[in-house]
């Protein structure tokens, strides 16, 4: 089953209403999801299968994050996908805001193989790390950072202020999250969801 742009537009609305989007969104992420539905038949890249599903779990939910992260980042900010496997929710992020600098860190060979076949047939300038986020330079920190169904999430939330520039942020996309030191959290439900709720919180 395949979808066209109006129709992965209307499962979309939800979490974009009344934002401004690219010309060329809707078209960018039908071939994505043409790609990962082709990928996913030989190798597990997502539990979900149906695309409809897939368009409002991985890209609505993705993109919601990436409309309330854009107004406190400069439009050429750098963002860290930690553990970004698929490539959400760092990829549509970048379809939203292809001016931001996204780096997608993923370990998993097969997955990071997927990542550089989908900057490949997207044409983005996304780079993807395809190391552990720990083996990255010391020196290599970001404006933003962002997390999606982490395996080990509490490991990944005492790893990330060592990559965040002072002032920086980290948006997480989940259930209940933990944040070490007492962090200040703004909390934001997700359309569509009981659970999941997006959570950002600046590094001070």
């Amino acid at each position: 089953m395949t979808l066209t742009e109006s129709q992965i537009g209307a499962l979309l609305l939800p979490y974009l209403e009344g934002v401004w989007t690219p010309l060329d969104l809707y078209a960018q992420l039908s071939a994505y999801l043409d790609l990962l539905l082709r990928w996913n038949a030989r190798t597990n890249l997502t539990a979900i299968r149906d695309p409809e599903e897939i368009v409002r779990r991985h890209f609505g939910e993705s993109l919601f994050a990436g409309i309330h992260i854009a107004p406190l980042l400069a439009p050429s900010a750098t963002l860290l996908d930690f553990g970004s496997g698929a490539g959400f929710p760092g990829l549509p992020i970048q379809l939203l805001l292809p001016k931001l600098h996204v780096t997608l860190a993923e370990s998993q060979g097969k997955k990071a193989s997927f990542l550089r076949e989908a900057v490949r047939t997207l044409n983005l300038k996304t780079e993807v790390w395809a190391k552990r986020v720990e083996e990255m330079p010391t020196e290599r920190r970001f404006d933003c950072v962002t997390l999606r169904a982490v395996d080990n999430m509490a490991a990944a939330l005492e790893a990330v202020p060592a990559r965040i520039v002072r002032s920086g942020m980290l948006a997480v996309l989940g259930g209940e999250a933990l944040f070490p030191g007492g962090a200040q959290v703004q909390t934001i439900p997700v359309p569509g969801s009981h659970s999941t709720f997006l959570y950002l919180t600046e590094q001070q």
